[in-house]
């Protein structure tokens, strides 16, 4: 697996990262990830899109190939003012933000997932990514005999099963079902 360089942002090309900058995450078309990282690179700004080796079946033969560990995202390193060539380039659909604002994310979380990449990427692992469900948050299950429902997650089980209630807060009465995490999409709205 080819690991990105880390590369200045400024100008010049080369010294400490200018102040402002901060990374954040795109959302790509869909199966767009390396040419959207490879158009914003060449813009001059800082890419990161973590791939993991993952085995595909052709027609006439097993091929590994890189694969974006999450994807549909690519992660840019710019000042969010000077965004502007960052999200028109082709392929970009819209930039990952809260409120209205971009999210930023933390220089640390980046390299955390760095390192997680390679180490994936040493052993050959490749887990399955699965969304954080936190307690309170509005979530509909996505595949299942409960694919549809909307409900509340009450507890995280482990790493990989959540409890969540349905219910009715007209009457006060819900019910609770246990459910994979993998099986869970984040609602938005409520």
């Amino acid at each position: 697996m080819r690991e990105p360089e880390p590369q200045s942002s400024s100008p010049a090309g080369g010294g400490l990262p200018e102040a402002g900058l901060a990374w954040y995450a795109l959302y790509t078309r869909s199966r767009h990830e390396k040419r959207v990282a490879a158009c914003i690179e060449e813009r001059g700004f800082q890419v990161y899109l973590p791939l993991v080796p993952r085995e595909r079946q052709w027609h006439d033969r097993l091929k590994t190939i890189e694969w974006p560990m999450f994807p549909g995202y690519v992660f840019a390193r710019f000042d969010p003012r000077d965004r502007v060539p960052v999200i028109s380039a082709p392929g970009v659909v819209h930039l990952v933000g809260v409120a209205g604002q971009p999210a930023r994310i933390p220089e640390a979380d980046v390299d955390n997932v760095r390192r997680f990449a390679a180490a994936l990427a040493d052993t050959g692992e490749v887990p399955a990514a699965e969304p954080i469900v936190d307690t309170g948050e509005r979530v509909r299950v996505v595949r299942g005999p409960f694919k549809d429902v909307r409900g509340v997650v009450v507890e995280s089980r482990s790493s990989r099963r959540a409890l969540v209630q349905v219910g009715l807060k007209a009457i006060g009465r819900g019910l609770k079902v246990e459910v994979p995490v993998a099986d869970l999409e984040h609602l938005v709205d409520a």
